[in-house]
């Protein structure tokens, strides 16, 4: 049996990092600042407008899935990834998107190729209704190989502080709606290249389950779920939502949950994507890594009180965004709780 810590990630230490982090975070906050270090986006009150305005700004890099983009020569749809993971977590404190940064970095610039990832970047900022209003781009020689970069981005958004999303009003015998991922997105591509990649030749084969090759089912770009989130809050109530990514389900969805609580998760309650069925036999793994790196088909989790699921569900169906019933809130020590 392989595990993520095989392919060279320890989870645990990432966590651990975090913890020591929040110490010296603390040092630099202040009382326009409203979420703690560990949030899907960082909330900060604008004073003086007239009402409760505040920014919410969210930054993250695609990862290691460029690799998959160096090898398949695709670089049109990684700048989706960066804009996704960047405005999902902004969304996910009910925030509206407003503007998006990137940083392209590169051994040697290639202008055409520039042009393709710059161009995805620019159709996820479409996506998510936000502006593309500048960034950077380094040629570095000698830092990185020729023919490979690195990509990452910065979001800001805005949202009314009584309508912000954080969690606490989240209380025992709310539901959790999960909607659709359009696959591995952009977390957990260290043991999925362990997996996938052991020669460059291995992402063009064609399985019969993905129907297509391996290199295009996992360079799907990630899902931006702006629209999924204003559709919802403007149907009900949200109280909490939690973006699947790095950590997946066991480390994401309890940090949306309030002290007291524990998410508990019906499995099979939603229909979980070929290409992690794959991934499974591939490296024989077991649940407890495949829902601790991956999103298993669940890219974010909508905490809703029960008479407003119905009302929810349907404003995803309306945007045709595949949505389940995937567990509720339960008492308990913070932990996700299987069913």
């Amino acid at each position: 049996m392989i595990t993520y810590k095989d392919a060279g990630v320890d989870v645990h230490a990432g966590y651990e990092a975090v913890r020591l982090m929040k110490e010296h975070v603390k040092k630099t906050l202040n009382d326009n600042v409203l979420t703690d270090l560990g949030g899907f986006g960082g909330i900060y009150r604008l004073d003086g407008l007239g009402s409760e305005p505040a920014l919410v700004a969210g930054t993250d890099g695609v990862g290691t899935k460029l690799k998959l983009a160096f090898v398949m020569d695709k670089h049109d749809t990684v700048g989706i990834d960066c804009v996704a993971m960047c405005v999902n977590d902004v969304a996910c404190q009910g925030a509206r998107p407003l503007f998006f940064l990137d940083y392209l970095a590169t051994g040697k610039l290639e202008p055409a190729k520039a042009a393709d990832i710059v161009k995805g970047v620019a159709e996820g900022c479409r996506e998510a209704h936000c502006a593309l209003i500048g960034g950077e781009t380094a040629e570095m020689p000698g830092f990185y190989p020729e023919g490979e970069y690195d990509l990452a981005g910065f979001a800001v958004g805005l949202v009314d502080v009584p309508r912000a999303v954080t969690g606490k009003n989240i209380r025992e015998g709310d539901v959790l709606v999960g909607i659709a991922s359009t696959g591995v997105h952009s977390n957990g591509f260290s043991l999925v290249r362990k997996l996938m990649m052991k020669e460059d030749k291995d992402l063009f084969k064609k399985v019969d389950e993905l129907g297509c090759t391996v290199g295009e089912a996992l360079l799907t770009p990630t899902r931006i779920y702006v629209d999924a989130v204003t559709a919802m809050m403007a149907a009900a109530e949200v109280k909490g939502l939690a973006h699947i990514t790095g950590g997946g389900f066991i480390e994401n969805i309890p940090r949306m949950i309030p002290q007291g609580l524990s998410p508990r998760i019906k499995k099979g309650s939603w229909d979980i994507l070929p290409i992690f069925d794959v991934l499974k036999k591939a490296g024989d793994l077991t649940d407890d890594v495949l829902y601790n790196t991956f999103n298993m088909g669940i890219g974010m989790v909508a905490a809703v009180a029960p008479r407003d699921v119905d009302g929810i569900c349907e404003a995803l169906s309306e945007l045709n965004l595949k949505n389940y019933i995937i567990g509720d809130v339960v008492c308990g020590d913070g932990e996700v709780i299987w069913a």
